[in-house]
């Protein structure tokens, strides 16, 4: 292969394996509860634990990362990200205790914070162009395999192997993609970084996107009931409103304002959060419905996205390269409006829709049911194929808007705001679906309070209860919520769509306005 096929290579590979790792673990889950001696955490605790601690620790670091990229070299940063993504996840593989195996799981998303703009970095300093653009596609396409196929592999490695193999897996794809940054990438950095590092910046930071995301995880895993949500929610409320001005008073800030001068680089970070928003929203609860609701399996929840994904795996580099040649801005209107369409047919997904109990090993479940094809999959594939127009061209948006010495910062900031952002969203959505939930319900059951801890406890959104008489409205109640749900999912891609078509400039409309603007002090000078 090519050096630019190998860095290529390399930059998919450490994207990847942090994606994977998001992904992977869930299913591995449940055996590892049961596995693992715990001297002070529950199962359900410990198992909650095992998957926010890395997800938390990974969106905290994130703006760290890309700036060090920046600062430090990004062959380097990058180098140290996969050993350390590497040698955390041997320790993940061979934790004795659910306690250690959290520990690990903080540093193994500390050490894939360094990877993900980082991949971004390496592949906007290497190409260029069409050839840009298609990478950047090559790059979204892993993204979305790895979404398809990290709970399909850890079941078969859980099921076939261990819980262990689930960490240990990621090993081989390390020593690849270090093998290939080490050999084929040149070295590359922001030349004008010369100063000191800007470490109290980074530690506001880390307090801001560390605080917001641990308190809507934490807040709505709880209920809002447990102050800790709240604390957390205020504390990266007050880092995020002192950031900036921290930075405007630092003499060589960790994240320059200048950057947010740039049109296309504001407009696609206001995108991300209301698509990546609505994306959370969607899969979160389309997910429960299906499940808690009708009574999918696991599987059959998992199968029934497969063929809307595929669209982004197979076709993702070639809008790559159409937004490299045209532009990004309509690919970026037109696709959140496809996705739009697609939430809104979940949104007429009926309460008796017929379940899909997909087993695996038992063939005669394989085949969907006639309401998967008509309630489902329309919109599955709707949602895929304007996800397949958006993602390479945002991607593409978003590196071009920054210089390359800031390419690693200006990823890491994107990818912040779109694994923070949804989990505010999606907190705020929740406490308003619940309330809904919950009134339906009491406008149903006269003589019964809905608002007692101990119905609460018996009765839940988007879950059967155990109570035989009340699961018809349970049902209804929960069908009407998640078509809430999916239209405040297709509103957000709406005004992202509309956000993305007024505000995206395309590189020739840029270049025409530059030159337009210069005309008249080129006429003052003849």
């Amino acid at each position: 292969m090519t050096t630019k096929r190998w860095i290529l290579v390399a930059a998919v590979l450490g994207s990847g394996i942090v994606f994977l790792d998001s992904t992977v673990v869930n299913v591995a889950l449940p055996r590892i509860g049961r596995d693992l001696p715990r001297s002070f955490l529950g199962v359900l605790e410990g198992q909650s634990y095992v998957y926010n601690a890395y997800l938390l620790t990974l969106s905290a670091l994130l703006i760290l990362a890309g700036a060090l990229n920046d600062f430090y070299g990004r062959k380097r940063m990058f180098l140290y990200g996969l050993i350390g993504f590497g040698a955390t996840s041997v320790l993940c593989g061979l934790a004795p205790t659910m306690e250690l195996l959290v520990l690990f799981r903080v540093l193994q998303g500390a050490a894939g914070a360094m990877l993900v703009p980082g991949s971004l970095a390496l592949i906007t300093a290497n190409f260029s162009g069409e050839e840009q653009g298609r990478a950047f596609g090559v790059w979204a396409g892993a993204s979305g395999a790895t979404t398809i196929l990290g709970p399909v592999v850890g079941g078969l490695l859980v099921d076939t192997i261990s819980w262990r193999a689930a960490f240990l897996i990621n090993v081989p794809l390390i020593l690849v993609a270090a093998w290939a940054t080490w050999k084929h990438v040149a070295e590359s950095r922001d030349e004008k970084a010369t100063a000191n590092f800007d470490w109290l910046g980074a530690a506001v930071v880390a307090l801001a996107v560390g605080g917001l995301a641990f308190g809507a995880i934490y807040g709505q895993q709880r209920a809002w009931r447990d102050p800790i949500g709240y604390v957390a929610l205020a504390v990266g409320v007050i880092a995020t409103t002192a950031l900036p001005i921290l930075m405007k008073r630092s003499a060589h800030p960790l994240i320059p304002l200048g950057l947010f001068r740039s049109r296309n680089f504001a407009v696609t970070n206001l995108s991300t959060l209301l698509i990546y928003g609505s994306l959370y929203v969607t899969f979160y609860y389309l997910a429960l419905f299906q499940q808690g609701t009708l009574g999918y399996t696991a599987a059959a929840a998992g199968a029934g996205g497969i063929p809307g994904t595929l669209f982004l795996i197979f076709f993702s580099a070639r809008f790559g390269s159409l937004a490299a040649r045209f532009g990004p801005r309509w690919f970026m209107a037109i696709g959140p409006m496809i996705m739009a369409l697609g939430v809104l047919w979940f949104a007429r997904v009926p309460s008796n829709s017929t379940p899909w109990r997909l087993q695996v090993g038992d063939p005669s479940t394989y085949l969907p049911p006639l309401s998967y094809f008509t309630d489902f999959l329309p919109g599955t594939l709707l949602f895929g194929v304007g996800l397949m127009m958006l993602v390479a061209p945002l991607t593409t948006a978003l590196m071009t808007s920054v210089p390359v010495r800031n390419s690693g910062l200006g990823s890491a900031i994107n990818n912040a705001i779109s694994r923070v952002g949804p989990q505010l969203a999606g907190a705020l959505i929740f406490i308003f679906l619940t309330a809904n939930f919950y009134s339906t319900l009491a406008t149903r059951l006269s003589g019964v309070d809905v608002s007692s801890a101990t119905f609460r406890a018996q009765v839940s959104p988007l879950n059967t209860p155990s109570d035989p008489h009340l699961v018809a409205l349970v049902r209804d109640a929960s069908t009407s919520s998640f078509h809430i749900a999916m239209l405040i999912g297709a509103g957000l891609l709406l005004v992202g769509a509309l956000v993305n078509a007024i505000g995206i400039r395309n590189a020739d409309s840029l270049k025409r306005q530059q030159a337009s603007a210069s005309e008249p002090a080129a006429q003052a000078g003849a």
